[in-house]
């Protein structure tokens, strides 16, 4: 009586292959559909299980199209390739080196599911080679329903990001298009993230938290998370993004009367504590009941100054926790430390 088939042997699923080279289950059925890149074998005659020659063809498929190759011209190389070198070991058929591979060098740490995170982000960084927004789009928004929104943000997207920026600025501006793309998709992930309607308070109820970057500071995506991971605590906030005037951060503080004032600075030739000392000293209200904001420090362009009094959070979820506490309500519960807030 022959063996049972070991889980390598009975193949991948559909959804786990798609996993694990960075595009969408779709994307594999349509090139099934239109240039016979699928499965030898369908269990059961309808479940599609991937072996490891049709890996391979996949594997060379995705590096060929990376390059900028047509997909039916990369299905009909990535074919002949595997077909001429079939006795070599799956994935070896076509030659060079995986051009996402350095890209994705998060950190080699399990995720709070016991998942290996790193895999998750070399699929995200190959679909961002390939251009493929849908796939970006649909794997950062699973990495958000799996982990949550801060450990997505610090796991996933933001050492991807860190990633990307690094191969752009080690390759004289090329890539400079799957930085933007992959930009783009997490601002869109974030906007999308699942969160709790937060109806206006009450007069005299608390003011909402206002996020700004500093002026003359154009990185806004993690006062982007902060901002998701906010609405998701039920917190109110007004996000006012890159680059705020001097005079118009007063203004609306003067007219938001917010509990607390966020303050993104990248770097250092941005931070000015002058303008966090003249925010916190802003007053409204009545006399005799006039009140200030809370001015919270965000980014790496504040480090190494001393600023008494201006809480400077250690990362997303330590700025959620000290936000919502300022605001009256709870921390995130049993969440992570995030770079980047």
């Amino acid at each position: 009586m022959s063996e049972s088939p070991s889980p390598r042997d009975a193949g991948l699923t559909t959804g786990a292959l798609a996993h694990r080279l960075g595009v969408a289950p779709t994307t594999l059925r349509s090139w099934d559909r239109r240039y016979g890149i699928g499965p030898a074998v369908r269990a059961d005659g309808r479940h599609r299980r991937w072996r490891p020659g049709d890996v391979a063809v996949l594997e060379a498929m995705c590096r060929l199209t990376s390059s900028g190759v047509p997909p039916a011209d990369a299905a009909r190389a990535a074919k002949e390739a595997v077909q001429r070198t079939s006795a070599e070991p799956a994935g070896a058929a076509v030659a060079g080196a995986d051009p996402a591979g350095e890209w994705a060098s998060a950190p080699d740490v399990p995720g709070p599911d016991g998942g290996d995170v790193r895999q998750e982000c070399r699929g995200l960084a190959r679909a961002a080679v390939r251009l493929d927004a849908p796939a970006v789009g649909e794997m950062l928004e699973a990495a958000v329903r799996r982990h949550g929104l801060a450990v997505a943000w610090q796991e996933v997207m933001v050492p991807t990001l860190h990633a990307v920026g690094r191969k752009w600025a080690s390759s004289g501006d090329r890539y400079v298009e799957v930085e933007h793309l992959l930009s783009w998709q997490v601002s869109t992930a974030l906007r999308r993230a699942p969160h709790a309607v937060v109806p206006g308070g009450p007069e005299g109820a608390p003011g909402p938290v206002l996020l700004a970057c500093v002026p003359g500071e154009q990185h806004s995506l993690p006062l982007e998370a902060l901002h998701a991971g906010l609405l998701q605590l039920g917190v109110p906030a007004r996000m006012f993004g890159a680059a705020v005037p001097v005079e118009a951060l007063t203004a609306a503080v003067r007219r938001l009367g917010p509990v607390a004032v966020v303050l993104w600075a990248q770097t250092r030739s941005t931070a000015s504590l002058p303008l966090a000392r003249h925010l916190s000293d802003t007053r409204w209200g009545v006399t005799g009941a006039r009140r200030a904001p809370t001015v919270v420090l965000g980014g790496p362009g504040w480090a190494g100054r001393s600023a008494p009094g201006l809480p400077r959070p250690t990362g997303l979820s330590d700025a959620l926790t000290l936000l919502a506490g300022v605001h009256g309500s709870h921390g995130p519960q049993g969440s992570h430390g995030s770079h980047g807030a």
